[in-house]
């Protein structure tokens, strides 16, 4: 069986193992945002050697509220009880700062996708994470 990311991480940076669903909502958006932004990193360098810039315009792009909100209204059908519950957690959490250049509902629908993407990574399903981004990118008929 393939270990997971996030156990291997564990394994080298000497850390206990916690259970995901017992960090606040916005411990888990944080996590999510630092998971989904390297995702997506690693998809824009996989298309080809280019200029940093290139590189940095394309994932900002990619990683904005809007595009987390979008992405999540495309999945939100093949979500599961447990990965929505999730998502609903993070969205409804009470954030005392707002993104820049994004609506309040955005930037809520963002909190809520980055808690999912973060939530999958601790529990060790990046299989699943990466599937759903990737379907979401693809539906959105990006990378």
């Amino acid at each position: 069986m393939e270990e997971s990311m996030i156990s291997r991480c564990r394994e080298l940076l000497m850390l206990e193992e916690r259970d995901p669903n017992g960090y606040s909502p916005l411990v888990l958006a944080y996590m999510g945002d630092a998971i989904y932004e390297l995702v997506i990193r690693t998809k824009v360098v996989n298309r080809g050697n280019t200029q940093v810039n290139k590189l940095h315009k394309r994932t900002a792009g990619l990683v904005k509220a809007q595009t987390q909100a979008n992405l999540y209204m495309l999945l939100e059908e093949e979500l599961t009880e447990e990965e929505l519950a999730v998502y609903k957690r993070g969205r409804n959490a009470k954030s005392a700062t707002m993104a820049k250049n994004a609506t309040m509902k955005d930037y809520r629908m963002a909190t809520g996708f980055e808690a999912l993407m973060g939530w999958l990574y601790l529990s060790g399903r990046l299989e699943r994470l990466t599937e759903l981004v990737s379907h979401g990118l693809k539906k959105m008929g990006e990378l």
